[in-house]
């Protein structure tokens, strides 16, 4: 028996890294998985079924149940074909996880317009794209019991602010900010809806230079490869696909290597009231004197 028997699961991004080591749990877990991927390049160029048809052959020669989906989620017409699928070949959808995307990195000085809309398209527009089909089914079903789920990825680069990912940091601080407003439009139809910001060794972490990387990892050798590996994250995204999840939604949640930690949600840490209207010497005084040792 395993926790996630009986589930239906949509994954994107499936034929790589995180999103293949999401979608061969889960579907080691009992869930029925739709493996979505384009097959793109890192910059998103081009489309290659292979890799994603690869994982279908891993799950369901162990046993287990999927089918390929080969949709480009930026598509809007596409994502609602994705969903589609997920109902018409296992009756139901119970689970959509987010993780396809692409980089273009250049500093913000060196971006074109191009690589920045193509970034927020595939990411964030992508996100909204899978989300709001599935949204739309849940809410039909009008279910306040119901044990829906929605695991989106953010990342690093923009929690933190990664200087050479402009487009790709706004990408995901946006799906933040979905994920945000989904988690409360969504509980009454039995929906949770939280972010998951990955450490893992994948095409795209490879592709940064290596004094842009954030450090971290257990050293060198096998150890710190074990350590680094995409299989490390899809653990929490399993639980958070089960039905035992159901306290948690609005949040964001760190995984990398062996840990993993729950972030803190945005709220003052100081705040200024005055009685009348602030002048611009009185501000700038109480500002610095209050928010300033805040900072260091």
């Amino acid at each position: 028996m395993g926790t996630l028997d009986g589930r239906v699961a949509i994954v994107t991004g499936a034929g790589r890294g995180i999103g293949r080591s999401v979608a061969i749990l889960l579907a080691r877990e009992g869930a029925s998985v739709v493996v979505n991927d384009l097959g793109a390049a890192l910059d998103g160029s081009g489309s290659d079924a292979g890799p994603a048809t690869g994982v279908v052959a891993e799950i369901t020669e162990s046993g287990g149940k999927a089918v390929l989906n080969g949709a480009d989620v930026s598509d809007h017409a596409a994502a609602q074909d994705l969903v589609h699928t997920a109902i018409e070949t296992f009756g139901r959808l119970d689970v959509l996880v987010n993780v396809a995307g692409i980089l273009r990195d250049r500093m913000i000085f060196n971006m074109t317009e191009q690589e920045w809309d193509d970034v927020i398209r595939v990411h964030l527009r992508g996100t909204f794209n899978t989300s709001k089909f599935a949204a739309a089914y849940w809410r039909d079903l009008r279910d306040e019991s119901a044990q829906h789920r929605i695991i989106n990825f953010t990342s690093v680069s923009g929690l933190h602010g990664a200087p050479g990912q402009p487009n790709y940091a706004a990408a995901k601080m946006g799906i933040v900010g979905l994920t945000y407003s989904c988690a409360h439009a969504l509980a009454k139809y039995g929906v949770t809806v939280n972010a998951i910001s990955p450490g893992a060794a994948t095409r795209m972490t490879d592709s940064v230079p290596g004094d842009r990387r954030r450090a971290g990892g257990a050293g060198q050798g096998q150890r710190a490869a074990d350590e680094r590996s995409p299989d490390n994250v899809a653990p929490v995204v399993a639980y958070l696909a089960s039905e035992r999840s159901g306290w948690i939604t609005g949040r964001i949640v760190h995984s990398a290597g062996y840990e993993v930690s729950l972030y803190s949600n945005p709220e003052p840490v100081v705040r200024l009231i005055g009685t009348e209207p602030w002048q611009l010497d009185e501000l700038a005084e109480q500002v610095e004197r209050s928010f300033r040792p805040r900072l260091r």
